[in-house]
């Protein structure tokens, strides 16, 4: 099966999975609808604020960071507004975040508003897919809200680099279920029409757990992945490099043997 044909229930997903899935696009994935596009954009925003989105990302991320790390280094991928980084820091006062999005005029807004005069934080363009940092550059890297938006060899891709730049990745996004679609109404109430119909399509689009998993084991790279349901709605992923690749890896490269990208050696 071609990568971005799975579907996003997992390549074991029923038939009224399937038929549940949609290709229809959000507002926010087409700048070219303008208002509409901002609407959703505030709406969203609104959402996450009165539901305490940012407070359980927040949450989940430091503990993913663990008690032993005094400064931990955060890279917050698809930023948005950025209040995520907001929430981090003051959880962690001694936390430095990279704020990074992959839209140039979202990256402009985030330096000339409060976090660009924050000197805890740095403020720069990544693309999640493809991310210019170096490898371990991270303790933890972080992307909420953002997986339903990629195909799934963008999120393949995601778990590649995420954990080649970061010791553990951390994502979030909804639970795939119908039952979720009642939450609807809300998002009308919060985003108006905007909000509802793109509310609508994600929970959708997004990705279940048996979906992620498989992902992982076809990303190219040695990742583990562990998956969990975390009230009232989320999917929370945390995935690493395996520590036996790490050991492979490191014993290759001593003895000059050529490592491939799922730990297996070969001689050079």
């Amino acid at each position: 099966m071609d990568l971005d044909q799975m579907p996003r229930g997992g390549p074991d997903a029923s038939w009224w999975d399937r038929r549940y899935e949609t290709r229809r696009e959000e507002y926010i994935d087409r700048p070219e609808t303008g208002a509409r596009c901002r609407q959703a954009l505030r709406g969203l925003d609104r959402f996450q604020r009165l539901s305490g989105g940012y407070r359980t990302y927040s949450r989940l991320a430091v503990a993913a960071v663990g008690d032993d790390v005094p400064r931990p280094r955060v890279l917050e991928l698809g930023a948005g507004h950025g209040r995520l980084a907001r929430h981090v820091l003051a959880r962690r006062p001694g936390a430095r975040v990279t704020v990074s999005d992959v839209n140039p005029l979202v990256v402009e807004a985030l330096r000339a508003g409060p976090l660009g005069r924050d000197r805890r934080i740095e403020i720069v363009r990544l693309d999640a897919t493809a991310i210019d940092r170096p490898d371990g550059a991270y303790d933890v890297a972080v992307l909420t809200t953002c997986l339903h938006h990629l195909p799934p060899s963008g999120v393949a891709a995601v778990l590649r680099e995420g954990t080649r730049v970061a010791r553990r990745l951390l994502v979030v996004d909804g639970w795939r279920n119908p039952l979720y679609l009642a939450a609807v109404p809300l998002m009308a109430l919060t985003g108006g029409w905007a909000q509802a119909h793109d509310g609508f399509v994600s929970l959708r689009r997004m990705y279940g757990a048996a979906a992620v998993h498989a992902l992982a084991e076809r990303c190219g790279a040695p990742v583990r992945v562990r998956t969990r349901f975390v009230p009232p709605a989320y999917l929370a992923v945390l995935a690493e490099r395996r520590a036996d690749s790490r050991r492979t890896s490191a014993v290759g490269r001593a003895s000059g043997e050529r490592v491939g990208p799922n730990g297996g050696g070969r001689a050079g």
